[in-house]
């Protein structure tokens, strides 16, 4: 420990990516994380990856009811190694690389209690205003929301263990099925880790919409069944008829990756009677949707917040290869190039871009 910080003063720097508002995000030195509590590890961040949520948040200097007041670290995708210990940390050893769960419950209030911690009302979750996040080269944080990945699965993967805990979650809450059809409304990340869960859950039958023409290419090659391009002027009649013409039939389960109101409006009408949408995009607070639909179709529509216990079967899947996240890598950049990493993630050109903080 001596040693580590040492040699960070030497290097004068905790370098971070650090958000100070819309539109303003800045690549500066941080304060150096102090010695681990007892049961907390002191990490080397290695691998970060751009979330679309991040992107929202620094071009909207807002996400939901989060908003920027004070400066904060962004990012929450990520792997690390750990360099100490605390006291009473038993589950991890220094040297060992972890995929961290960025959520941090209280375990004290009643949803947690129920076992719902990924909706603990005092959680802290790293890049929700106002706590800060991962991408940075050092910091603390709680053993137990720290996983240890096998040695077969790389610091890519690791750092792709979050957004693949949102797809397990979701499609969990979905209560996706062998031999069901799958109608999944965006092909971003979350829209491709969704087609590879839904396909490992036994899916017969996958389509995915988007209007990027290059993500629906990445999801056929995925194992996506049916991909529809959409476009705009197109009606909601229309694009229902594609879908439902590529699957031979409507689908028995949505899952609504965009937040757009027009998708959630396509993915109740097109769901089949007794069906369920999933809503797992983040949109505007309020959109319109046809309410009578979802009752003379009774449908179950349900949202998906997060994750709980989903991060040792996520790395499970990568480890066994039951699930292949590596193709959703398309940009690699290193932790000075931040600011131009993000531009590529909002430009929407490829799917995941990830930051490599070791090799700096």
């Amino acid at each position: 420990m001596e040693q580590f910080l040492q040699n960070c003063h030497e290097n004068q720097k905790n370098l971070s990516a650090v958000l100070y508002g819309k539109d303003d995000l800045r690549l500066e030195s941080t304060p150096l994380p102090h010695e681990p509590d007892k049961n907390e590890v002191l990490l080397m961040i290695s691998k970060v990856g751009i979330c679309g949520s991040d992107i929202h948040l620094w071009t909207n200097g807002c996400i939901g009811p989060f908003t920027v007041l004070d400066p904060i670290i962004t990012g929450h995708e990520a792997s690390g190694q750990v360099i100490a210990v605390g006291d009473e940390v038993t589950t991890l050893k220094v040297g060992d690389r972890v995929a961290i769960e960025p959520s941090i419950p209280c375990l004290r209030c009643e949803n947690c209690r129920q076992g719902s911690y990924n909706i603990c009302p005092n959680a802290y979750f790293s890049s929700a205003p106002p706590y800060n996040g991962l991408l940075t080269k050092y910091l603390k944080w709680p053993a137990d929301f720290c996983h240890k990945l096998p040695d077969n699965v790389s610091d890519d993967e690791g750092a792709l263990v979050e957004p693949l805990s949102v797809a397990l979650h979701a499609s969990h809450r979905a209560d996706i099925r062998g031999g069901e059809i799958i109608l999944i409304c965006g092909a971003g990340p979350i829209g491709l880790l969704n087609l590879l869960v839904s396909k490992a859950f036994g899916a017969t039958k996958v389509c995915i919409t988007d209007f990027n023409e290059s993500r629906l290419e990445i999801a056929k090659s995925l194992g996506a069944t049916v991909t529809i391009l959409l476009k705009k002027g197109q009606s909601e009649n229309e694009i229902k008829d594609q879908i439902i013409h590529g699957l031979g039939r409507m689908p028995d389960k949505v899952l609504e990756c965009s937040g757009a109101e027009a998708s959630i409006r396509l993915a109740i009408e097109t769901c089949r009677d007794g069906g369920k949408v999933m809503l797992i995009g983040c949109g505007p607070n309020e959109v319109t949707i046809p309410v009578m639909s979802v009752v003379h179709k009774e449908l179950d529509i349900g949202g998906s917040f997060k994750y709980r216990n989903t991060w040792p079967k996520a790395i499970d899947l990568i480890s066994s290869g039951t699930i292949n996240v590596k193709p959703l890598i398309t940009h690699r950049y290193k932790l000075k190039q931040t600011l131009e990493a993000f531009g590529k993630a909002k430009s929407g050109n490829g799917i995941k871009v990830m930051i490599d903080c070791l090799n700096d």
